[in-house]
């Protein structure tokens, strides 16, 4: 662009971005521009030039925004190769939830939508025995961005995970960029580089990058920041609402943090803006508007998550406890990780800009003050417990504390850009920037999130960044070299940048390795087991378990329908009902597991159980292989009918032994429960012998959810158990047959001081079990079929009593016995169950997740207001009404 473009796109930036050719455009500092010239042919001159500023504008932002996207794409990736990691190297990134949530997730997804699962949008059948899939989608996968898994083959959910997660972070970048444009004109390399800044943000590397989720969040801060733009100028009201609601639908967790970010920087703006205390009220009241119609288009999605969220497995309490200010500043710097403090490393280059503002005088005093008190605030803000959980909409996470840290990143970068859009601050302005940035460099030292290649890089960007500087204020004092030295001040600052960014990004990706859970990648033994899964499968006449696979969430990567399941949304009912009969856990309990017993078996209906013996110990660079075997046994129909059964008005509850719990849902006595087993001190120091008598030839069982060791039977292997409550529950598990002699001797290593239930040991009769099933199989549905969110079951004429289905009973069940109307479904110890009287030959069941009903009156009343704020904006002067059910504002300024 020539430099006559670029100062006419500044002018067109500068002023306030009004609709009409004759609004008052003040520039931010309070200039006016000039007054166009009168008549006819000025008119027709004034209306040419505007039209084509407004291209030159459209130029720069396009440059800057698609250079941003480039620029943080690039180093993103960079950052991945030197950690060498997939898909640049052999090393997993699947560390924690990525690998367990997200992953399993996106593969699910990418089946769903091509028509290869059972379930539908509204319900997962292969999951926690049947839950609630429209709330997970609008957990994980509700941002426009998944749909990009249909581009990669089945085998592909990790590239194509990488590839959403790039693509989300390289949005950001670009509309950051775009943002600070916006906000005010200046060079748009400069607001490239500070656009990538803000999308690899030391939250993105450290947090994000491993919960896309969470990245739905950071592309919509500045795009609800434009929103509050358009708001204050009056433009765009259709288009402003569209924006919120694919924010919030997209992921409204932090979209409502996103938003809370928006409105400090509205709240700024109209501050900062010469305008009447009417048109600032204008402005306010047109964004409020669009926040509340644009949450309310969401609304049919983000009820769902909302009131799943309500009935979900509740996480213990968590007391907010703010990081050591030491620490916090040490998040500042490159290279730094931890899960425990907010993750704030922008670039030292950048950051450096950013301490420019208070000390640059080229920028209006207000301006400066302002936005210096509201980084102030909001960091501050981020430390005390009444802001924290405002932050987080009223509860303290589990796990990360500081999730709201893009928000602070983003103000940051905006300081930047405004104390270095209309050239770099001058030389006071960059010695009191520095002496800060020593001050706090120093304060950091000794903290234990910094890193061996900490100072390393932040020396050498710094180095960077001021030989830059140099480069720049040497153009200023001399003429010669005007043209080349700011292109040689860009290049340092972008290798400054990005440099110490790809570094960053490879530590931090490192240390997480080091530090944390992870899961190997997708590999051999997880094909295997499809495949297997796939030749094995009878649904609906019985249930296929694909046992413990590597990574979690195993059903959603390899097909079946068990047990396993791990989401923040999994149903409490779902949890304790698992946990009651002797199930293991992970993730507090959100996280239920697959339990190979064969009585479990035979009340799920899990017919085929598969088994995986690994060929090698799991390795982070290494693919996963195991032998796969196959077990058939036979077992009830999903719908059983118990005749012995009836409810009670209120229902039944769990006891404390799971094998009592077993016999109870299974409708027999199959176990026999030694009482009180004889506890005497072992040969070790902390060891114990369990001793008990049982019938010759049963399975002894042993369960003890808390206890941490090794249990062995007489003359059998040692058995691994591995609880660590409240994080992890330990399964039940079988230690091997009773002797002859009929004495049970359990040998206990433990870890800790065991903690172990009233009955720990129980030992299951063959023959009990095969009669129960037997005779339940007898008096059960003769045909079940399945479709979507729906389960139908033809039952033996006659039937009375209670049929039992064998899913959790979450909430938004209905279910009908023969010709009845549905009604909410019953439930007995945690499963679905329907009351029979003789007549019905048929049962019916239909799920419809809770909010979806409400969520969607909402929706479709915010959608009727989109038309009447339109023809309200084009009818600027009409004084009527608008709609009761839209928040109105003044016409001024529309």
């Amino acid at each position: 662009m020539p430099p006559a473009a670029e100062t006419a796109s500044a002018q067109a930036e500068g002023g306030r971005a009004g609709g009409a050719a004759a609004a008052d455009t003040r520039t931010e500092d309070g200039g006016r521009p000039a007054r166009p010239p009168s008549g006819p042919e000025g008119t027709g001159r004034v209306t040419a030039a505007r039209a084509w500023t407004r291209r030159a504008r459209h130029s720069v932002r396009l440059r800057a925004s698609t250079a941003a996207a480039l620029l943080t794409c690039v180093v993103f990736c960079l950052g991945g190769l030197l950690a060498g990691s997939h898909p640049f190297g052999p090393t997993t990134r699947n560390t924690v939830d990525l690998g367990q949530q997200y992953l399993p997730f996106h593969a699910y997804w990418r089946r769903l939508l091509l028509g290869e699962t059972h379930g539908d949008l509204f319900l997962n059948w292969n999951s926690g025995f049947g839950s609630n899939f429209l709330g997970d989608y609008g957990t994980y996968l509700s941002s426009p961005f998944d749909l990009l898994v249909l581009l990669f083959p089945a085998d592909g959910a990790e590239l194509a995970l990488y590839v959403v997660t790039a693509a989300k972070i390289t949005a950001a970048g670009a509309a950051m960029a775009l943002l600070l444009l916006r906000l005010r004109p200046g060079p748009w390399p400069v607001a490239a580089v500070l656009g990538t800044a803000y999308a690899l943000c030391g939250w993105t590397l450290n947090f994000a990058a491993t919960v896309p989720m969470w990245l739905d969040g950071l592309l919509a801060f500045p795009l609800l920041c434009l929103v509050g733009e358009w708001a204050r100028a009056g433009r765009r009201p259709v288009l402003g609402p569209l924006v919120v609601a694919v924010a919030w639908y997209a992921n409204f967790y932090t979209a409502y943090m996103a938003t809370l970010g928006a409105a400090v920087v509205l709240a700024v703006r109209l501050c900062t803006a010469d305008d009447t205390g009417r048109r600032r009220l204008a402005g306010l009241l047109r964004a409020a508007r669009g926040v509340l119609v644009g949450v309310g288009l969401a609304a049919p999605l983000v009820l769902v998550v909302f009131l799943a969220t309500r009935v979900a497995d509740p996480t213990p309490e968590t007391t907010f406890t703010p990081v050591a200010w030491t620490e916090f500043l040490a998040r500042l710097l490159p290279a730094t990780a931890s899960v425990a403090s907010p993750a704030l490393f922008i670039g030292t280059p950048a950051l450096l800009l950013a301490l420019t503002l208070p000390f640059n005088r080229a920028v209006t005093p207000r301006t400066r003050l302002a936005w210096t008190a509201a980084i102030a605030l909001v960091a501050l803000s981020m430390q005390w417990e009444p802001t924290h959980l405002l932050w987080h909409a009223g509860a303290s996470p589990n796990g990360i504390p500081y999730r709201q840290t893009f928000v602070l990143c983003g103000l940051l970068l905006i300081a930047a850009w405004l104390s270095t859009a209309r050239g770099l601050p001058r030389t006071p302005a960059l010695l009191g920037a520095g002496a800060v940035l020593a001050a706090l460099t120093l304060a950091s030292r000794g903290s234990p999130v910094v890193d061996r290649w900490t100072y390393p890089a932040f020396g050498a960007a710094l180095a960077l960044g001021v030989l830059a500087a140099a480069a720049v204020l040497l153009a200023r004092r001399h003429a010669v070299g005007t043209k080349a030295l700011p292109a040689v001040a860009v290049a340092l600052l972008v290798l400054a940048q990005a440099g110490e960014t790809a570094i960053s990004a490879g530590r931090i990706e490192r240390q997480q390795l080091a530090k944390v859970s992870w899961a190997p990648r997708l590999g051999p033994w997880h094909a295997d087991m499809a495949r297997a899964t796939e030749s094995e499968d009878d649904w609906p006449r019985q249930r296929t378990d694909p046992g413990e696979v590597p990574g979690g969430n195993d059903v959603l990567l390899v097909g079946g329908q068990g047990a396993d399941y791990y989401s923040s949304l999994t149903a409490d009912v779902t949890s304790r009902t698992l946990a009651s009969l002797g199930f293991g856990s992970y993730a507090k309990g959100r996280h239920p597991v697959s339990l190979d017993n064969p009585v479990t078996d035979a009340i799920f209906s899990v017919g085929t159980r598969m088994r995986s013996t690994p060929s090698a110990p799991l390795r982070t660079d290494r693919l996963p292989e195991a032998a796969i075997t196959t077990v058939d046994t036979p077992v009830p129909p999903l719908v059983t009918v118990r005749p012995d059964l009836r409810l009670p008005a209120r229902e039944a509850r769990f006891g404390p032994s799971a094998f009592a719990n077993q016999e109870a849902l299974l409708g027999a006595d199959v176990y026999e429960v030694p009482a009180a087993p004889r506890r005497a001190p072992g040969p070790g120091g902390g060891a114990v012998t369990l001793t008990a008598s049982c019938p010759a030839g049963a399975q002894v069982w042993f369960w003890a959810p808390d206890y941490r060791g090794t249990a062995a039977l007489s003359g059998g292997s040692p058995v691994a158990f591995a609880g660590r409550p409240p994080a992890v529950v330990g399964p039940m598990q079988r230690l091997g047959t009773v002797p002859a002699s009929g004495e049970v001797r359990i040998a206990l290593d433990p870890a800790t001081r065991p903690e172990l239930p009233r009955q720990p040991v129980g030992c299951l009769v063959e023959d009990r079990l095969t009669e129960a099933v037997r005779r339940s199989t007898a008096t059960g549905a003769t045909t079940v079929r399945t479709s979507g969110h729906t389960l139908t079951a033809e039952l033996p004429p006659g039937s009375k009593g209670t049929a039992l289905v064998a899913v959790p009973r979450i909430s938004g069940w209905t279910c009908s016995a023969g010709d009845a109307d549905p009604v909410p479904a019953r439930r007995h110890l945690g499963l679905i169950a329907v009351p029979l009287d003789g007549t019905a030959t048929t049962l019916g069941c239909s799920f419809r997740p809770p909010g979806l009903r409400l969520g969607g009156a909402i929706g479709a009343t915010a959608l009727l207001c989109l038309p009447v704020i339109g023809a309200r904006q084009r009818s600027p002067r009409r004084t009527g009404r608008v709609h009761p059910a839209c928040t109105s504002a003044s016409s001024d300024g529309n």
